[in-house]
């Protein structure tokens, strides 16, 4: 088994779509304690580490020789929700992940962000990126992935980078998207909807027949339970869904309206398996579903890496 160290872990999202794909974790690191305490909860033999990844590179080195460095970076700096700062935003780890990948030469890196990390504004900073990381020895790409390529019921397009040691880049190649479509909102959740005997749930499911809008987990400085900015809401009310607040439980028997989701429903949507638990109250819990790489589109990229580093050494062998 292939062995990985996630940085700025989440709630687990990439490093459960990692452990499908065969890695075993050496260690997580997460700033935040909620999602600490969620990836403790899911997976108790998870060496979690509730620290900065700033503080955590400084003894990164005893870390040498795992086969991947993966993490989801923050996204603000290269969000359009946001200025666009890139290197000048204080939030920006790439640099920090860099130092990591330099004191413990794995065999790939796999690092997830935002839409905007591709806009033109960052042309730049992405070959800055790829310079650094190939005088480490790495040939590095990137792919704009959407989630329902890949089995997930939302629209959810995210950057992927991708970089491989020399020796095992010509054996990569990026993951398939999956020749159907995913499930609709309705055929997803009607299960959940209806888990209390809403009279109602048969027929939302066949108005909310459609994938779900990017979800929207917001910031620990911005953003509630809620389903994201008014144009998000639109779509989602479109579907049958109020996106004003997150529910605590499904609609009961005789709810007339439309229904709010949970956070379990939400964690659905991001293709997380329904035995995966969130710590913490209701607004915590929906940043950390919110935030998450889902699962699915981690596998697939992960599952690709494990190839393409298992086909090199075995040809080696």
């Amino acid at each position: 088994m292939l062995s990985s160290l996630e940085l700025c872990a989440g709630a687990g999202g990439q490093a459960l779509g990692l452990e499908q794909a065969g890695f075993s974790h050496e260690a997580l690191v997460e700033i935040d304690a909620h999602c600490c305490n969620t990836l403790r909860l899911n997976r108790p033999s998870w060496n979690v580490l509730h620290e900065d990844i700033r503080e955590f590179k400084e003894d990164a080195s005893s870390f040498k020789g795992v086969d991947l460095v993966a993490g989801g970076l923050p996204c603000p700096p290269f969000s359009v929700a946001g200025k666009q700062l890139g290197r000048l935003d204080e939030r920006n780890l790439f640099p920090d992940a860099i130092d990591i990948v330099d004191a413990t030469r794995p065999k790939a890196v796999m690092i997830e962000n935002v839409r905007g990390f591709l806009g033109a504004v960052f042309e730049d900073y992405r070959d800055e990126i790829r310079q650094k990381l190939k005088k480490l020895g790495y040939v590095t790409d990137w792919r704009l992935l959407n989630a329902s390529d890949y089995g997930v019921p939302q629209l959810r397009p995210r950057v992927v980078i991708v970089a491989i040691r020399t020796a095992y880049a010509s054996a990569f190649d990026w993951p398939t998207p999956n020749p159907f479509n995913p499930p609709t909102v309705g055929e997803t959740l009607h299960d959940l909807m209806a888990a209390d005997g809403w009279k109602g749930a048969k027929k939302w499911k066949e108005r909310a027949d459609e994938i779900a809008p990017t979800i929207v987990g917001g910031s620990l400085k911005h953003g509630g339970p809620d389903l994201g900015p008014t144009r998000a809401k639109k779509a989602w009310a479109g579907l049958g869904v109020n996106g004003m607040t997150i529910a605590e439980e499904p609609p009961e028997k005789s709810f007339v309206g439309m229904p709010r989701l949970t956070v379990r429903m939400v964690a659905r949507l991001q293709g997380f398996p329904d035995e995966w638990q969130f710590t913490g109250r209701k607004t915590p819990a929906y940043r950390q579903v919110g935030n998450a790489f889902p699962p699915p589109v981690a596998h697939a990229v992960a599952s690709n890496v494990v190839a393409a580093i298992t086909m090199k050494a075995r040809k080696s062998a």
